[in-house]
């Protein structure tokens, strides 16, 4: 019997945006003072307790900030995978989610009532994010390695809710995922949803 070869999630570090509550999406910001703090407290965790062999991190730079000191503590050189980049959200980002309802009542409603397919101004959808983020994970998965990637809150929730089939509609209140939370990612469970 193998050994058991397992895939962690990270949410990137916090950034005063999160703070704010205002919307990031692809929108480069980068880790504040806490955020770098979390990210060290992250890598004294995994330093003791896991055995990460491989870092793969978003390019947005919250992400590769984070990726980066945890790698530094680890002796691991982050890489960098397109596709674990955060949702697109458009012209909603650097509102917070009551500006948005009130600058945008039209699209937020259609977007709400079905936000799985439908996509914010100029932003993209979290079906679109899952056809970019699904292979990714499947070539990430296929490496007989413990893995850690950095990526972001809708990026974890969204693949949450793809894999326990769980209405995206419920994915903040299923799913939310703190600064620095891990997440373990079942490959089984991957695998029984996600068919190439």
């Amino acid at each position: 019997m193998g050994v058991r070869v397992r895939l962690y999630l990270v949410r990137h570090g916090e950034t005063d945006w999160n703070i704010e509550n205002k919307i990031q999406g692809r929108t480069d910001t980068e880790l504040n003072e806490k955020g770098r703090q979390q990210a060290q407290e992250l890598a004294g965790v995994l330093e003791k307790g896991y055995r990460i062999r491989r870092i793969y991190t978003s390019r947005q730079k919250r992400a590769a900030q984070t990726a980066e000191i945890i790698g530094k503590r680890l002796g691991i050189e982050p890489r960098v995978r397109d596709g674990l980049e955060e949702i697109n959200l458009g012209k909603w980002e650097g509102y917070t989610w009551r500006q948005v309802k009130e600058l945008f009542p039209k699209e937020y409603f259609i977007w709400h009532g079905n936000r799985r397919y439908e996509t914010p101004p100029m932003g993209e959808s979290y079906q679109q994010l899952l056809d970019r983020l699904l292979p990714v994970l499947d070539a990430i998965m296929s490496e007989q390695e413990d893995v850690l990637s950095i990526t972001h809150s809708a990026v974890i929730m969204t693949l949450m809710s793809y894999i326990y089939d769980t209405p995206f509609e419920d994915m903040a209140r299923n799913y939310k995922t703190g600064n620095t939370q891990i997440v373990e990612l079942d490959k089984g469970l991957f695998y029984q949803r996600y068919i190439k």
